[in-house]
């Protein structure tokens, strides 16, 4: 038996959506994980679970983009995946802890499943068959290094070290010869993602505000934390979806593939951790607004936006392959660290207006320093 392959130019289905929405959970729970430990120590194991789970989405979302998630053997498979995230995602918050083992072994299923699914479907495709049996002992050999890491304890950390070492540098070193990449619905996909992590923002705003007497100082914050998240948004969708899109349109095979990993499933990755980074931060302030900042909660707030504007300028460096940075995203990222030591010397509230301050001028400096740019990109979508 084959699975049916999609059209070049298919769109996200209503299945991968709903895959998706496990992933709402996710986020949130590591978020949870980090507000529980807020630590430097914290923030760095809360970055490895959510390795782990980016990896999850990002192999699913390969998979979709060539095979039909409408397919009935597909979408049954894509249900046991979509439980056996949420299992995992369910013990995030303990997972170094007592719950690695159960978090391991739902992995494993998820890598295992997936790995039989692509296998299944590239029946008949020597190439890609062959992609996938390079890719496969990475990936599983990484789940298998998770699953030992809960059965132990001093070597936990580094066992999950190694495991995303493994998977992420295994898939660069098995290639990109054999895969297939579909660029309309890979990067429909990946901006739906960034979506589905900002909305984590607005749920730690409404968590963050439980409990306490919602005065002026909290509405403030609240309203700042979404014109932050709003500038997350902007950020991506402005320019950087479309002119993502045409760049694989432009390339073809093995290095549609290898740009595709690198700009999407790797580069991403940054960018979700940033505006997670984010929402843990908004949990604290909009619930201590006259408060200053503890140094984790302000790195969060601070660094979260930093490392998502510094993914762009990596990007690019890739893209052209040459060190070359964005005047205006790096020069704000730059801002964002610059604002670090202060957020932690003025009340909390001050700290995030500061930040906002920041995104609003980049937003204004790229409004009219892109603005043909933008103009020619989406003039070009417009007459495809």
């Amino acid at each position: 038996m084959s699975l049916a392959a999609v059209d070049q130019g298919h769109r996200v289905t209503p299945r991968e959506l709903f895959f998706d929405l496990v992933f709402v959970f996710a986020f949130t729970q590591v978020a949870t994980l980090l507000a529980n430990e807020p630590t430097f120590a914290g923030i760095g194991r809360g970055v490895l679970v959510l390795g782990a789970l980016w990896w999850a989405w990002a192999a699913y979302a390969a998979l979709t983009n060539v095979v039909d998630p409408e397919e009935g053997v597909v979408g049954v498979a894509l249900l046991v995946a979509l439980t056996a995230i949420f299992v995992a995602a369910l013990v995030v918050p303990e997972v170094f802890e007592d719950e690695g083992v159960l978090f391991g072994a739902a992995f494993l299923v998820v890598c295992v499943m997936h790995a039989a699914l692509y296998a299944l479907a590239a029946r008949g495709n020597p190439d890609l068959l062959g992609a996938v049996l390079r890719l496969a002992p990475w990936t599983i050999g990484g789940a298998l290094l998770i699953l030992a890491a809960g059965f132990t304890d001093g070597a936990r950390v580094w066992l999950w070290l190694a495991a995303l070492a493994v998977t992420y540098v295994g898939a660069v070193l098995s290639g990109s010869t054999g895969w297939h990449l579909h660029p309309s619905h890979f990067a429909e996909r990946y901006g739906l993602v960034v979506i589905i992590a900002l909305g984590e923002s607005f749920i730690a705003i409404g968590i963050g505000v439980n409990g306490t007497d919602i005065g002026l100082g909290e509405v403030i914050a609240a309203i700042l934390g979404v014109l932050v998240a709003t500038s997350f948004w902007l950020a991506y969708f402005d320019f950087f979806s479309i002119r993502g899109e045409q760049l694989l349109v432009e390339s073809e095979g093995a290095e549609r593939v290898a740009l595709g990993r690198d700009v999407y499933a790797y580069a991403h990755f940054p960018m979700i951790v940033g505006i997670v980074l984010f929402a843990f931060a908004m949990k604290t302030i909009v619930g201590h607004v006259g408060d200053e900042l503890d140094s984790v909660v302000a790195f969060a707030l601070c660094g979260g936006s930093a490392l998502y504007l510094l993914t762009y300028s990596a990007i690019r460096a890739r893209v052209e392959r040459r060190l070359t940075l964005s005047r205006g995203r790096f020069t704000a990222a730059l801002a964002f660290l610059l604002v670090l030591p202060v957020a932690t010397v003025v009340p909390a509230l001050a700290a995030l207006t500061l930040v906002t301050v920041v995104w609003i001028a980049l937003h204004t400096y790229e409004l009219l320093w892109w603005r043909e740019a933008r103009a020619r990109s989406r003039a070009m979508v417009a007459s495809e």
